[in-house]
């Protein structure tokens, strides 16, 4: 037996009762597939996010040294928020890619 989650309702049920006892869906092989691709969804929306916050933490790097030198003034503060943003964002996006693949399992 497994807890999985209702296709429809989103909370967690057993693997072995025939519908959900809160929304009354049927379980089933289909509901299983279905399950399958939203988990795959999931997976390529974190790794969209990831992708996207590294890209914005490159850009900071590359506006920050665009020329030559160290950027100053105002340059410097868009440099340093995307620079900030990016690592962060890329960070809490790693970390719910891990624990979104830890639940799968």
């Amino acid at each position: 037996m497994a807890l999985i989650q209702c296709p429809s309702c989103n909370k967690r049920i057993s693997s072995l009762v025939k519908t959900c006892p809160h929304c009354a869906q049927k379980n089933s092989a289909e509901n299983e597939s279905l399950n399958k691709i939203t988990h795959i969804k999931r997976s390529n929306q974190l790794m969209n996010q990831s992708f996207f916050a590294m890209t914005l933490f490159i850009a900071g790097v590359v506006i920050w040294f665009w020329g030559g030198e160290p950027a100053e003034g105002m340059r410097a503060n868009i440099a340093a928020i995307c620079s900030v943003f990016g690592f962060t964002g890329y960070l809490i996006a790693r970390v719910r890619i891990v624990l979104h693949k830890r639940k799968s399992v």
